[in-house]
C-alpha cells in the first residue's frame, strides 16, 4: 500500500492593499447612504474622529483603529438581510476589488495555483466579500464573520476582526501543516503571517512594514 505524500503546499495572501487597491468600508458606506442611512453614517464618524487623530499622531495603535472601523462600518449594516449583504458583496468585488485589482500579484497566485498549491485569502474583510473575490481566484477564505439573526445581520461581529496575531493563527489551522510556501501582505498587520512562510512578500508596503522588509531581506513588489 503507497503512504500517503505530504500535505499540498500552501500560499496566502491579505486582500485589500496586497491585492487590490479597493476598499470594501468605501463601497458599504456608499451603499447604506444611497437608503438613507446616511444619519447612521455620520454618528459612527463622530464617534470614531477622537480615535483616528490619536492614530494619526500615534497616540494609539494604527491597528486597533482600523479594528475599531471595521466594527463600526458593520454597525451600519445592522437589520440588512444577509441575502441582501451577500448580493452587495458580490457588487462590492464585481464594481471595486477587482477592477483595481494588483494584476502583478494576482498573477503570482494563479502561477502557484496552477502547480497545485492552494490558495488561502487570509484578510480582516467582511467573510462575504472575501468569498467572492477568491472564487474568482479558486481560492480559499477566512474573513471577519458578521453575525446573523433570523437572517438579519446584527450590525456586530461574530468575532474580533481577522488581523494580526488572529489571522497568522487561523492560517496555521487552514494548512493543517503543509508548509506556507509564499505569503503575500501589505501592512504590519500582515507580519505574523508573513512570518510563518518561507517567502515573504510585501506588496506597496506601508512605511513601516518596508522598514522590517529590507531589514529582515523579504522581497517587496512595487507598481502594479
Amino acid at each position: 500500500m503507497s503512504q500517503p505524500g505530504p500535505p499540498v503546499e500552501v500560499v496566502a495572501s491579505d486582500l485589500e492593499g496586497t491585492l487590490t487597491t479597493g476598499e470594501t468600508w468605501r463601497s458599504v458606506v456608499e451603499y447604506v447612504r444611497e437608503r438613507d442611512a446616511s444619519r447612521r453614517y455620520s454618528l459612527m464618524v463622530v464617534r470614531n474622529l477622537p480615535h483616528l487623530s490619536l492614530a494619526r499622531i500615534g497616540l494609539i495603535d494604527r491597528q486597533r483603529f482600523r479594528d475599531r472601523w471595521l466594527a463600526s462600518v458593520a454597525g451600519l449594516l445592522r437589520g440588512m438581510e444577509a441575502a441582501e449583504f451577500a448580493g452587495l458583496a458580490q457588487r462590492i468585488v464585481d464594481r471595486d476589488l477587482w477592477p483595481n485589482r494588483r494584476p502583478v500579484v494576482i498573477g503570482e497566485l494563479e502561477a502557484h495555483r496552477q502547480v497545485g498549491r492552494r490558495v488561502i485569502l487570509c484578510s480582516g474583510t467582511f467573510q462575504p466579500v472575501l468569498d467572492a473575490f477568491a472564487h474568482l481566484l479558486d481560492a480559499e477564505a477566512h474573513g471577519t464573520r458578521l453575525e446573523e439573526a433570523h437572517g438579519r445581520l446584527t450590525g456586530r461581529l461574530l468575532e474580533p476582526p481577522n488581523t494580526g496575531s488572529r489571522k497568522a493563527a487561523r492560517l496555521a489551522v487552514a494548512r493543517d501543516g503543509a508548509m506556507l510556501r509564499a505569503a503575500y501582505g501589505d501592512s504590519l498587520a500582515d507580519v505574523a503571517m508573513l512570518e510563518q512562510s518561507r517567502e515573504a512578500v510585501t506588496v506597496h508596503p506601508e512605511g513601516k512594514l518596508r522598514d522590517v522588509a529590507l531589514d529582515r531581506g523579504w522581497r517587496v513588489i512595487e507598481g502594479t
